[in-house]
Parts: C-alpha cells; sequence; structure tokens
C-alpha cells in the first residue's frame, strides 16, 4: 500500500527519488502537483498559498465590488475556493502517505509520538482534576462555614429574616472564572 511518491508531485517516473540537499532520506515538496504549471521553484505549498490569496483576491476584488452579475461574481469565487480545496487534498495526501511511510520504515518513532502525545493528555487531564479539586474544596468550606453557623442558633439574633441576613453574610462571593 506504501508506494513510493516519486512520480507523484512531479514529472518524473514513479521511482525512488534522491533527497534533496540538507534533508536526507526526507521527500520535499519541491515539485507541483499533477496538472500544475510546472515551473522549477513551485512547490505544493506554494500553490497552496497562492490559491488562498487568490480566493481571498477574489472576494476583495474590485471588480467584483463593483460588478453586476452575481451569477459570475459567484461562478469565479467557487471556482478559486476549488481549487485551493483541491490544492489542500493533494497536501493533505501528500502528508498522509509520509506519515504512512514513516509508519512503515520507523515503527518505534510513531509509538513514541503516540506515547508523548498520551502524556500530554494525561497531564491536561491532570490539571484539570487538580481544578476541580480545589474548587470541591472551596465549596466545601463554604458549606462547612454555613453548617457551623446552623449549630449555634443561640448566638444568631432572634426572627426568620435577621437569621437569613446572618447567614447571607457569611458566604462568601463567587470566585471569578477565567
Amino acid at each position: 500500500m506504501a508506494a513510493p511518491l516519486g512520480g507523484m508531485f512531479s514529472g518524473q517516473p514513479p521511482g525512488p527519488q534522491p533527497p534533496p540537499p540538507g534533508l536526507p532520506g526526507q521527500a520535499s515538496l519541491l515539485q507541483a502537483a499533477p496538472g500544475a504549471p510546472r515551473t522549477s521553484n513551485i512547490t505544493l505549498v506554494d500553490e497552496l498559498e497562492s490559491s488562498f490569496e487568490a480566493c481571498f483576491a477574489s472576494l476583495v476584488s474590485q471588480d467584483y465590488v463593483n460588478g453586476t452579475d452575481q451569477e459570475e461574481i459567484r461562478t469565479g469565487v467557487d471556482q478559486c475556493i476549488q481549487k485551493f480545496l483541491d490544492i489542500a487534498r493533494q497536501t493533505e495526501c501528500f502528508f498522509l502517505q509520509k506519515r504512512l511511510q514513516l509508519s512503515v520504515q520507523k515503527p518505534e518513532q510513531v509509538i513514541k509520538e503516540d506515547v508523548s502525545e498520551l502524556r500530554n493528555e494525561l497531564q491536561r487531564k491532570d490539571a484539570l482534576v487538580q481544578k476541580h479539586l480545589t474548587k470541591l474544596r472551596h465549596w466545601q468550606q463554604v458549606l462547612d462555614d454555613i453548617n457551623v453557623q446552623h449549630k449555634k442558633p443561640a448566638d444568631l439574633p432572634q426572627g426568620s429574616l435577621a437569621y437569613l441576613e446572618q447567614a447571607s453574610a457569611n458566604i462568601p462571593a463567587p470566585l471569578k472564572q477565567n
């Protein structure tokens, strides 16, 4: 299932590619996508960037703002967006294939990344648990303070209104949530 990427992004036939200078063992995005104009300096990432810029430009273009034919404007914008989506899919496919190659060639690297992600998730969840425990302790203290007040009815002023005023005065204000 892991096919070589030699012909995927260039005019070369499928087969192993020599690695680019400075990045031994890793292929790059130095060739344009199929069907795209091929120049020696255009990469798939460059095409993705230029298609995104074209989408943005088509939305703010003065021609489209002053244009009266809404269908023409819609068609132009749709074409730009479709081109961007096509190049984005090609880029995603490239990286997915590289990920597949990595998992076949170096499965221990994938396992290390998974372990690292799981550790990060555990740390995040531990911090969340600690945050909730802190809130729980705070509200337990509030409840304990209220219960202590209920156990000392002799110290409280007479009358139900005075009792409510005394009880509400001892309740701390809620903490601000960030």
